[in-house]
């Protein structure tokens, strides 16, 4: 199975550091091939050719030579909803029933997806915030593909695409930030609506309508035309700054002001994650968020917090499924997740408020 082979080469490999804030950074490029119809218009014979194209050219990029590359429709939903929880393709892809593909890279902190809304989406991952070697991989990635394919471009409008939005660069740089202290002071709503003037989307875990559980928000650029590369991560960066300025700020404002009761929630999702025999992904979503904070805060050793960053995807539901080896019911998969959880922080210690950094 292709989540059997993914699960066991990621388990290999050593966890970066996570840090406070900012989880991960990503860079996504939407480019289209220069001879064919955009794939929201293509016969199936078309989008064939388009990812037998792409899958050869790939093979070839610098960086994609130990790739895993497979077909859309070779992957069963559980496999699919892994690639998602993982944040490694789109929702959208995930339903495409044919003519679709995946390349990832070795390290897997590369993916390609074929055939989604564009010919072609180019992403690239890192943890923590950290543009500058986002691009540089993404920017690497584009110039291998783009000697090997002709690109669908204007001389005015930049790279084409399906969608008008995505017109320009064809950019979409984005960070997934972990704001419990915007959420529990009530201000994130203005923080919205401030970066919405700037040209700045807030949207959920999982893009575009999901739920913020977890006080998890994707945060990315909105703007791609009339603008450099360079200008866009600028500016972006100059905003994701200024939100980690004023989410410290209102950690600890929380914490002064009223901290015998933030202390009690971070301490009570302890105990809950410790204790509990049936929870769902959004509860559990926002214990994890409090263990998080109480790290960050240094009341827990760090390593809770990368604990916490590596159970916001295992306690999706498709992770929890895969964890059980087996199919499993909708109605189980919240007892399965409580033994998860109970397992990863049966050791977890009481907190130390006298620790707490600032």
């Amino acid at each position: 199975m292709f989540h059997d082979l993914f699960s066991s080469q990621s388990k290999a490999r050593r966890r970066p550091k996570s840090i406070p804030v900012t989880l991960s950074t990503r860079i996504r490029l939407a480019r289209n091939l220069r001879e064919y119809p955009f794939p929201g218009r293509a016969e199936t014979s078309q989008k064939r050719a388009v990812l037998t194209k792409c899958m050869d050219a790939l093979s070839d990029v610098k960086g994609l030579n130990q790739s895993l590359s497979v077909e859309v429709d070779d992957l069963s939903e559980l496999d699919r909803q892994i690639l998602v929880e993982k944040h490694l393709i789109s929702p959208e892809l995930s339903q495409v029933e044919e003519g679709s593909g995946i390349v990832l890279s070795e390290d897997r902190n590369c993916c390609i997806m074929i055939n989604e809304e564009d010919h072609l989406r180019i992403q690239v991952l890192r943890p923590g915030l950290d543009f500058g070697s986002v691009w540089k991989v993404a920017d690497a990635l584009d110039t291998g593909i783009e000697s090997a394919i002709s690109y669908a471009y204007d001389g005015e409008l930049g790279f084409l695409t399906a969608c008008p939005t995505n017109l320009g660069t064809g950019m979409r740089a984005s960070a997934m930030m972990h704001l419990p202290g915007l959420v529990m002071s009530k201000n994130m709503d203005k923080v919205i609506n401030a970066v919405n003037q700037l040209g700045i989307a807030v949207r959920g875990l999982f893009g575009e309508g999901s739920d913020t559980n977890g006080s998890i928000f994707q945060i990315s650029n909105q703007q791609t035309l009339g603008e450099s590369e360079t200008a866009i991560i600028e500016r972006l960066n100059s905003t994701l700054h200024n939100i980690v300025r004023q989410e410290n700020f209102a950690r600890e404002k929380l914490l002064q002001d009223d901290g015998g009761r933030l202390i009690d929630k971070m301490s009570r999702a302890v105990g809950n994650l410790k204790t509990c025999y049936l929870i769902q992904s959004s509860d559990a979503m926002d214990y994890l968020s409090l263990i998080r904070l109480a790290s960050d805060f240094g009341m827990l050793p760090e390593k809770y917090r990368t604990l916490a960053d590596r159970m916001f995807i295992e306690v999706q539901p498709g992770h929890v499924q895969l964890s059980a080896g087996k199919p499993v019911e909708p109605g189980s998969r919240d007892t399965l997740r409580a033994e998860l959880l109970r397992k990863e922080f049966q050791r977890a210690p009481q907190l130390d408020p006298s620790a707490s950094v600032s």
